[in-house]
């Protein structure tokens, strides 16, 4: 399966990594690893997620949130969830591993119009060759996820040619709490229970379509 980067796993307290990561060495290393040597196991459904400000990803409460209505409506077996971002993509069992659980950045406080530019490109690349390698290993990938996430993913779904099956929430729903609901962010957070609410329904429809997917008793 390949070594990790060095200094991933030794158990010495990491420096937490404050500067923008999509442009630190750190990531393109581990980012060449996950590529290059990890060894993504076939699953039916790869869930695409945005990383948070928490590490480990897990133990934020909105992807705790989120693992849950994933729970609820799959089985373990049948989906492999995915972290992208400013950390680049990864695997979610590699969450701890240097330097994903090390670095402190919030792409929704940046103004600068050069840096969002340059996340956009990096990231839309790293997705397409993520997306590139487990081009066979997945029958289906969802998404959840919106702005700039949502933007890096479709452009890097689009430079890959491997489609995403769904994407959540809606363009409707998110227009629908731009225009309705007073948020910290403009588009809101995918912690809002009118975002939850639909990408549960919508799991539950997208199973109950494809006959393959039948939760298991």
């Amino acid at each position: 399966m390949g070594t990790p980067p060095a200094g991933s796993r030794d158990g010495t307290e990491k420096p937490v990594l404050t500067d923008p990561p999509f442009y630190l060495e750190e990531f393109e290393q581990s980012y060449r690893y996950i590529i290059d040597e990890y060894e993504v196991r076939p699953r039916d459904i790869a869930i695409f997620m945005p990383c948070a400000v928490r590490k480990p990803y897990s133990t934020s409460p909105s992807h705790q949130l989120i693992r849950m209505i994933i729970s609820q409506v799959f089985d373990e077996s049948q989906y492999h969830i995915v972290i992208f971002g400013t950390c680049g993509i990864v695997p979610a069992e590699l969450e701890t591993m240097y330097p994903y659980a090390h670095y402190k950045y919030m792409l929704g406080k940046v103004s600068d119009e050069k840096i969002k530019a340059d996340f956009l490109r990096i990231e839309a690349d790293r997705v397409a060759g993520y997306l590139e390698k487990t081009r066979h290993l997945y029958k289906y990938r969802i998404a959840y996820c919106i702005g700039l996430f949502r933007e890096a993913l479709l452009w890097g779904s689009e430079k890959s040619g491997v489609k995403i099956d769904r994407i959540l929430p809606t363009r409707d729903r998110i227009n629908r709490v731009i225009e309705e609901e007073e948020c910290r962010f403009q588009e809101g957070s995918l912690s809002m229970d009118d975002y939850l609410g639909e990408f549960c329904d919508e799991l539950l429809r997208f199973r109950n379509t494809h006959p393959d997917l039948a939760k298991k008793e």
